[in-house]
Order: C-alpha cells, then sequence, then structure tokens
C-alpha cells in the first residue's frame, strides 16, 4: 500500500513527504519539476534514511498517470500539484485553471474507476475571500477568492465534494494559512523559482543580497501599521497536520461519505512589516524595503481559528514565528553552499 503525493518535490510536499516517511508511509511522488529541483529528492533520502519512489511527469498525462496506478498499490493521495502564484494568476488565468484542475480530475478519475478513497486537498484559506470578522473558522462563509489562484482551490474543494458524494468516498480539505520556515536539518525549504511571489522567500533573498530590496506591496491597509496581515505557520508542523489527516481517514471503518474540512493556522496574525522585523531580530541581518503599490488579488487581512483541528486531528502549530524564521536562514545558508560547490 502507498501515498501518492503529487507535486511532492514541492515547498509542501517535501515536508510531508518527510513527515509520511517518518510514519511508516510508502510513498509514490509525481512531481514535473516545473517548481520544484530533482536534489530535493536526494534531501528526502538524506533525512529520512529512504528513497521514495518518484515520477517526473506532468498530471495532465493521462497515460503516464494511469501507469503509475497499475503499478503502485494507491490507497489514498495527497495533492499539492498545483500553481500558486497569486500575482501571477491575475496574468496567466487560463494556464492555472488548466493545470489546477485538470490534474485533480485526472486523479479522481483513477480514484473512480479504482474504487479508491482517503483523498487529501491542498487548499487555502484564500477560499474565503475578505472574510468580514476575524479570525476565520471553517463556518465562515466563503466568497468568491480575489485571486484566480484562489478560485482554482474554491472550485478544487467543490469539484472533491461534489465527487466525495456521488461515489461514496473519504476526503480531507486542508485549508491552510501561510506556510514559512524549512526543516530542520536545513536540506529542503521554500524554492522559489525567478522572482519569489511569496514574502519570507523574498525577505530571505533580501537579506542574502541576491534581491537589493524587499518590494512590500501597500502600507495604506486599515492594520496597524497599514501592511497586509496572514498568519504564518510553521511548515513542519503543516506537514504533520497532512499525516494527521490522512491517518484520520485511513482510520474510519464506516462505509459513510466522510467530508473533513480544517483550518490550519497559528490562531495568530502578523503583518508584513512585522515579519521582516521579526526575521532580522531572529538572525541578526538587516533586510531593506521599499514601499510599493497594493498588488492586485491580495486581501487586507487573513488568521485562522484552528480549534477544530486540535480537536479531531490532535494537531496544532507549536513554532513561533522567530523560531519559523530561523529556519529559513539555515536553508538559505544550505543554498548559498551549493552554489560555491
Amino acid at each position: 500500500m502507498a501515498i501518492l503525493v503529487t507535486g511532492g518535490l514541492g515547498y509542501i510536499g517535501s515536508h510531508t513527504v518527510v513527515e509520511l516517511i517518518n510514519n511508516n508511509y510508502e510513498v509514490v511522488i509525481v512531481d514535473d519539476l516545473s517548481h520544484s529541483e530533482k536534489f530535493i529528492l536526494n534531501n528526502i533520502e538524506e533525512i529520512t534514511g529512504k528513497r521514495p519512489i518518484f515520477y517526473p511527469f506532468d498530471l495532465k498525462r493521462k497515460e503516464l498517470l494511469n501507469q503509475v496506478f497499475e503499478a503502485h498499490n494507491i490507497e489514498g493521495c495527497i495533492n499539492f500539484a498545483a500553481f500558486k502564484a497569486v500575482g501571477e494568476s491575475q496574468e496567466k488565468p487560463v494556464d492555472y485553471y488548466e493545470n489546477n484542475l485538470f490534474s485533480l480530475i485526472n486523479i479522481l478519475q483513477e480514484f473512480k474507476e479504482r474504487n479508491i478513497s482517503n483523498f487529501i486537498f491542498s487548499s487555502s484559506c484564500t477560499v474565503y475571500g475578505q472574510a468580514d470578522e476575524m479570525p476565520i473558522n471553517e463556518e465562515t462563509p466563503l466568497k468568491t477568492p480575489e485571486s484566480v489562484y484562489g478560485k482554482t482551490k474554491q472550485m478544487g474543494e467543490e469539484i472533491l465534494m461534489d465527487f466525495a458524494k456521488a461515489y461514496n468516498r473519504k476526503i480531507s480539505l486542508l485549508r491552510y494559512f501561510n506556510p514559512i520556515g524549512a526543516h530542520e536539518s536545513g536540506l529542503i525549504g521554500e524554492l522559489p523559482i525567478g522572482t519569489p511571489a511569496n514574502l519570507v522567500p523574498y525577505v530571505m533573498q533580501t537579506a542574502a543580497g541576491i534581491r537589493e530590496k524587499l518590494n512590500v506591496w501597500g502600507n495604506d491597509y486599515p492594520t496597524e501599521d497599514g501592511t497586509a496581515v496572514r498568519d504564518y505557520i510553521h511548515i513542519t508542523d503543516l506537514a504533520k497536520a497532512h499525516v494527521a489527516a490522512l491517518r484520520r481517514l485511513m482510520n474510519d471503518g464506516s462505509e459513510e461519505t466522510v467530508i473533513d474540512i480544517f483550518n490550519l493556522g497559528t490562531g495568530k496574525g502578523a503583518s508584513v512589516l512585522e515579519v521582516v522585523k521579526a526575521f532580522e531580530i531572529a538572525n541578526n541581518v538587516q533586510v531593506p524595503y521599499q514601499i510599493c503599490e497594493r498588488r492586485a488579488g491580495d486581501i487586507v487581512i487573513a488568521y485562522a481559528n484552528a480549534d477544530k483541528a486540535e480537536r479531531e486531528l490532535n494537531w496544532k502549530s507549536e513554532t513561533l514565528l522567530e523560531d519559523s524564521l530561523k529556519t529559513v536562514w539555515g536553508w538559505q545558508k544550505y543554498l548559498n553552499a551549493r552554489i560555491k560547490e
């Protein structure tokens, strides 16, 4: 029996693969390497002592996906295969709809034909849009997301809920907030291709001198310091939640349809400038920045109520913001050393 992890060499995927292996799951990765690097596979092996099975192809290639299911006894899937840059999604909407939804549908076709259940979907707090009240819990009404990226996540959830109801399957929709940090080993972390779309890798690269200045997208939001507020959760905490959600699905012995929905966050918000200051303090470095106009598709404020995950998954985020940002700097030092080799 194996767990299929799509996008398993990406940022969240690679950390989740590590936690799966640490919990004695057999892992099969499919990743087209469009937003990841193959050396991550070696580093997963170095961390865990076990090399996961790896297939490098695009999930839109149905014939290759079929071959994976023929070759392995898949009993569940954690799907991370998606484009995820908010700004880019506004510029390339058709690419995002095609990539994020067609790949999901192809996996579900295999699940339907082979009567497989236990599907975990990498969703996002963007499905709530700009919520009217904070913190956001699972009962907060969904709104049309501000970005195309967010819309693909909301559509993905709807597809999965229809799938579960129609075919009596078990699924878990994990709506997480803003993953940051790196593995404590410093061997895996967020690896943006080109200019980072997320805040913390941009901060990291600016501190390392790769970028001249950090662009802060807007300082006129209705927040304490005028910059946008998010809930930043350490990547290993987040990865452990996926294992807990998978275990819950697989241990459910009922014949009933299961649709689990969980928010994954710390329950605390931090502004862009608070993150910058925390990074400087944690790593004793300077991060020069400049204020720019607001970025299309961004919301003002979002942070989680994750009580349901604590109650039903026995999971809780444990890593403090500064500690998360220390691991980021360890990952950057590793990348610097790779460049020098």
